[in-house]
């Protein structure tokens, strides 16, 4: 003991103390919880269908579903009548005596269960609207009304539907790289998604009669199958959202003929369902790279509104390697058109609205397509869809391959907030966006829902920056575009809330309490911080286009994405995957104390304790331990600038350059406390008596021995007269009230408001 203490600084001892009151105190066994510790317990073990390095291996497989689908869409009554044929390739190594299908269009159902998933009280103030809704409507009457399952040949299949996902039950197995084909006829009753925010539906407008329709999630879907769970049949309750393979579209829709349809897909018939003007414009945005081209004009929607036309015609669609499909069809929508190069690629950047939408719409929709294919393209891949469709719906954000439903009306007279513009602009952002992530990138939002929603915010949280800088007449006096979501500041009330209403990000979609926080801020944020902070911006965009090309047209898992973003950087990762997904720990480091040291040939009470800790005497001591650093108040008789004769003796024995030497003037020990659970690299800035300043960042594993408290000795030729830490706000700190030495006196809501009454 007596040897080993004197291979130490005085400096390290703090540390050894608590590492050994630590032991003492815990003198039973205990398994390893150390924050730093790797994920093998979580992950699954690698395989030849993915690999430890997160690249999908060599055996990996994915289902294909192709369809080809004939609809008709009764505006008259609402109604959605459909007749699909259904090509299902196994690509699996198993023999599939079933098939699973999702019907959700039966959370519609007045019976339900989704319907009484959460519990309802009595509320005690209501709007007429709200009080009609709930007390004196009937249930609407949703859902499939299936007409039949049946072969090519017109035999019957056996099918039992659970809610909403419908079995079929085969005559024989679909055999390993077998192909079965089978037909589905249905129809529902298309709701009023105006009243309870659904996903899709239609709007009704009193003024002039019509309906705008949004139309989604229509159709019975294959369920996915996959070497991870075998076949996700997890129920449609709501929030989580779908788990879809990827499969060739030919759809026809039959709509009245003075309607306008966009949908995924190419249009194979314009000449038969555009007027002439109409497919002349058509095909000049084709090749307008500069502005959008009208195909139909603001004056030409609203004349049509009052036609009603009781012919009809039939829009014809095809899609290849989709994994989805979704309409928007009215008689009130303006269309506008403008291509976009990306890559090797033209793209159609696309935005359908009704007048109601106007003048917001007609001047950022469009922009706000262009600018979100562009930067999305450049930190992931080539966008590789031929469009890309922005359509106005009230209330809604909603996502489909090449189409997307967005929110952001104007008052009746035309004028809107900023808080209504930039919303509008954000969430056209967030909705194209979603064409990354997961319409390419194919994760499985029903178990993962950050896996789309907080990768797309944080793409998003770029592309709004983009978008200010692109179009600053948009941000005005603004320093940069207002984001609701990604710096670290925006995430502090939520990860400081009520831990029995927070839930790890790494939790299913329906059983969290804070949606958009959870799945969408929190998970956008780290990834922001993973970018400025931790990883810096090359390496974070490196791993991240990687995971994304690695990772398009297939199926990621959480741990694929978490291995790759290591695997394509080298820097080790599990620390932050831990805290910031698999708990709800925060953020919360700061300042406990700072002492102030000078140099003596006196021992100080400081050593005197340190060697009576280990049971010895400054007798014990080996002649040459005769340099003492003190605490300032106890140096008697000696300046801090004073050199110890022994420290010159040394110098001049090894013939050291003392011009290279720095005199240890100020010696300061500082103490960082860490009472969030969280543990993240330590950045502090020091300010000098001259004004000048220093940021230093310690790395995260200084917390990797001590997840409570560390040490760091400072040594300076300067005073110190203030210490911050995290002074940019970039760690989600939960509490900034000991992040300052000497302590700030912070200003509380009172003070503010006292001091603006005066």
């Amino acid at each position: 003991m007596k040897l080993s203490i004197i291979l130490f600084t005085l400096f390290s001892i703090p540390l050894i103390y608590s590492q050994e009151a630590e032991s003492v105190q815990r003198n039973l066994g205990h398994t390893n919880q150390n924050k730093f510790r790797q994920l093998q317990d979580e992950f699954a073990t690698p395989n030849s269908y993915r690999t430890a390095s997160g690249t999908p291996g060599e055996d990996y497989y994915q289902q294909k579903v192709d369809y080809v689908m004939d609809l008709e869409l009764d505006d008259e009554n609402t109604k959605l009548y459909g007749h699909q044929k259904i090509t299902y390739t196994n690509n699996s190594p198993d023999a599939l005596g079933y098939l699973w299908l999702q019907l959700d269009q039966n959370i519609r159902k007045k019976d339900s269960p989704a319907l009484e998933k959460n519990g309802s009280g009595v509320d005690p103030i209501l709007t007429p609207a709200q009080f009609v809704s709930t007390y004196m409507k009937e249930p609407f009457d949703g859902g499939f009304n299936i007409e039949f399952v049946r072969d090519l040949e017109g035999n019957d299949l056996d099918y039992t539907i659970n809610m909403t996902m419908m079995r079929i039950d085969l005559p024989n197995p679909i055999p390993s790289n077998g192909q079965y084909q089978f037909q589905i006829k249905w129809w529902y009753n298309i709701n009023n998604h105006v009243e309870n925010r659904a996903r899709s539906g239609y709007e009704y407008f009193p003024e002039d009669g019509n309906n705008a329709y949004v139309i989604a999630q229509f159709f019975p879907r294959l369920c996915v199958y996959n070497d991870v769970e075998g076949w996700q049949n997890m129920q449609f309750w709501g929030n989580g959202e779908f788990a879809l393979q990827f499969g060739d579209y030919q759809v026809n829709i039959t709509v009245p003929s003075d309607h306008l349809l966009e949908a995924t897909g190419q249009l194979q018939n314009p000449r038969q369902v555009l007027s002439g003007l109409q497919y002349r414009r058509y095909r000049e945005a084709q090749e307008s790279f500069d502005k959008p081209v009208f195909v139909v004009t603001e004056e030409e929607a609203a004349t049509k509104e009052s036609e009603f036309s009781t012919k009809k015609s039939t829009w014809k669609f095809e899609a290849k390697n989709v994994r989805d499909f979704a309409f928007a069809t009215s008689r009130k929508f303006i269309w506008e058109m403008q291509a976009v190069q990306i890559g090797d690629n033209k793209v159609m950047a696309v935005s359908l609205y009704p007048k109601e939408g106007n003048p917001l719409w007609e001047e950022y929709s469009t922009k706000a397509v262009v600018q979100t294919l562009k930067t999305f393209s450049e930190h992931t891949f080539d966008y590789p869809y031929p469009k890309a469709v922005s359509v106005h719906a009230r209330n809604q954000g909603m996502e489909y391959p090449m189409i997307c439903w967005n929110y952001g009306r104007p008052d009746e007279n035309g004028d809107y907030s900023e808080r209504t513009k930039y919303g509008m602009i954000s969430v056209i952002i967030h909705e194209i966006g979603h064409n990354f992530f997961p319409m390419i990138v194919n994760s499985d939002e029903r178990q993962w829902g950050w896996m789309d929603e907080g990768l797309d915010t944080f793409m998003q949280y770029v592309t709004e920056q983009e978008f200010g800088k692109v179009y600053p007449e948009s941000i005005g006096e603004l320093d940069s575009y207002p984001s609701r979501r990604g710096k670290p500041i925006d995430i502090v009330p939520y990860m400081s809330g009520d831990q029995s209403f927070l839930a790890p990000i790494m939790s299913n979609p329906e059983n969290v309490y804070q949606l958009g926080a959870n799945a969408y801020g929190k998970p956008a944020t780290a990834l922001n911080i993973l970018r400025e902070t931790i990883m810096g911006r090359e390496l974070f965009d490196h791993a991240f286009k990687t995971y994304s090309q690695r990772w398009k047209f297939k199926h990621p898992t959480p741990e694929d994405f978490f291995r790759t973003m290591e695997d394509a950087s080298a820097v080790d990762l599990d620390w932050f995957w831990r805290g910031w997904f698999y708990t709800t720990d925060y953020v919360d480091i700061g300042i406990k104390e700072v002492k102030k040291y000078g140099v003596s040939s006196t021992p100080g009470q400081n050593a005197i304790d340190l060697l009576t800790n280990y049971g010895m005497t400054l007798e014990d001591l080996p002649p040459n331990y005769s340099v003492f650093v003190v605490p300032e108040d106890e140096i008697k008789g000696e300046k801090e600038t004073q050199k110890i004769q022994a420290v010159s003796d040394y110098i001049s024995e090894n013939q050291i350059d003392n011009e290279a030497l720095k005199s240890p003037v100020h010696i300061y020990e500082i103490s960082f406390e860490k009472p969030g659970g969280l543990v993240m690299p330590l950045i502090v800035e020091y300010t000098y008596e001259d004004g000048s300043t220093e940021k230093v960042t310690y790395p995260v594993q200084i917390w990797r021995k001590n997840d409570d408290m560390v040490y760091k000795r400072v040594i300076s030729d300067k005073a110190i007269v203030q210490i911050k830490v995290d002074p940019d706000l970039e760690t989600a700190d939960i509490d900034t009230t000991n992040n300052s030495w000497p302590k700030e006196e912070l200003k509380t809501d009172l003070d503010i408001f006292k001091e603006n009454s005066q």
